[in-house]
């Protein structure tokens, strides 16, 4: 099996996940790689995967996207670069993520898997609700209060 790496994208990453991310306009996704909010997996040269995201009310992380090519789904990529994730945003201080998924997806049984509680919805005319999923990523067994 080839050597995972977790790493934040770069200008060099663009190309790829613009041909693959139809869900974010390609400025933006530019502005997302230069502000380090975008990370990617690899497996060994190849990506595997990436997760995106961003900050709702400008103070609270937000997973936008987290997509893995099918030849890696479902091995337990998808945890270990949520994690990966997590630690990130304790290490910049935050004390809570938060994501979203419809309520038609099979991405809420992940987030809750992954220790993720439903908080909200968001009703959109003609769609399945938007499921807000949050988590705590401070425990106050860390000492970090």
């Amino acid at each position: 099996m080839d050597q995972m790496e977790i790493r934040y994208a770069g200008k060099e990453d663009f190309a790829l996940l613009h041909s693959h991310d139809r869900h974010i306009r390609a400025d933006e996704l530019q502005n997302s790689i230069e502000a380090k909010r975008v990370l990617v997996m690899l497996c060994g040269e190849r990506l595997a995967g990436w997760l995106r995201y961003n900050l709702f009310w400008d103070s609270l992380p937000f997973l936008n996207m987290l997509y893995f090519f099918d030849a890696y789904r479902g091995k337990g990529y998808g945890g270990r670069l949520v994690r990966y994730w997590e630690q990130e945003m304790t290490r910049a201080g935050y004390r809570e993520v938060l994501t979203s998924t419809l309520s038609s997806e099979r991405g809420q049984f992940f987030f809750r898997k992954c220790g993720y509680t439903d908080c909200g919805s968001l009703l959109l005319p003609g769609e399945p609700s938007e499921l807000i999923l949050r988590k705590d990523i401070i425990s106050s067994s860390s000492g970090n209060i």
